[in-house]
């Protein structure tokens, strides 16, 4: 079962695959416990208090919700996670509201290219995401031979299990519309013009460098400084 971490806790949850399939683009951010839908109520006894919880994470890891740092202050700040790669990220803020991409393709600790821009006007977190992926893709050569990773797992799964399902129906399904369809197909069609690279999915704000760099650059549309 997909698994995702609750931005207000930092705790893993589970979202059924049929639930994410019915909603493609959806990157599911609270957990049951958080959820804004959820009726208040007392902490069921035995566990944990959200902030304890999310306290006792591994030294050294990020914040579960999004720190808006710079490029320098996240070099300063993260070491840990892979050293190679293309680490993407999409956001909106509020969501739907305005929203921001970013890319970064890393070799060896070694920044080989980057890109970050913004949405012209309202969009989603998902389009976001799926927009930092394709101009990541646009930015390799056919002929790469590297991983592409995206914290949205939701992302990822459209792209390498279902999107070539919905192609083969003619783009349609018995559960109803697919959303960001434009981008659905301008992004797997990318994906499969890079035979050589991998897409896959990275938990987010778990203390990666260059996952929270690309963060940074999905948010430089906030700030006077990248």
């Amino acid at each position: 079962m997909p698994q995702f971490t609750c931005t207000v806790c930092a705790e893993p949850f589970n979202v059924p695959a049929a639930a994410l399939e019915k909603f493609p683009g959806w990157q599911p951010k609270y957990c049951r416990e958080h959820s804004p839908n959820r009726k208040s109520g007392s902490t069921k006894a035995g566990k944990k208090p959200a902030k304890k919880r999310a306290a006792s994470k591994k030294r050294g890891s990020s914040s579960s919700r999004e720190e808006n740092f710079t490029r320098a202050q996240v070099l300063e700040k993260y070491t840990e996670g892979p050293g190679t790669g293309v680490f993407t990220d999409g956001s909106s803020h509020p969501n739907p509201g305005p929203g921001g991409w970013g890319f970064v393709w890393v070799t060896n600790g070694e920044i080989q290219h980057e890109g970050h821009g913004a949405a012209a006007g309202e969009t989603t977190n998902n389009r976001m995401e799926l927009t930092a992926l394709i101009e990541a893709f646009r930015a390799l050569p056919e002929d790469a031979s590297v991983t592409v990773f995206s914290d949205s797992q939701l992302c990822v799964n459209t792209i390498t299990q279902w999107a070539p399902k919905w192609e083969a129906a003619g783009w349609t399904r018995k559960s109803g519309p697919l959303k960001n369809l434009d981008l659905v197909k301008e992004l797997l069609r990318l994906y499969r013009a890079h035979p050589g690279c991998s897409l896959q999915w990275m938990r987010a704000h778990d203390g990666s460098l260059w996952n929270e760099y690309a963060d940074s650059l999905a948010s430089a549309w906030r700030r006077e400084e990248v």
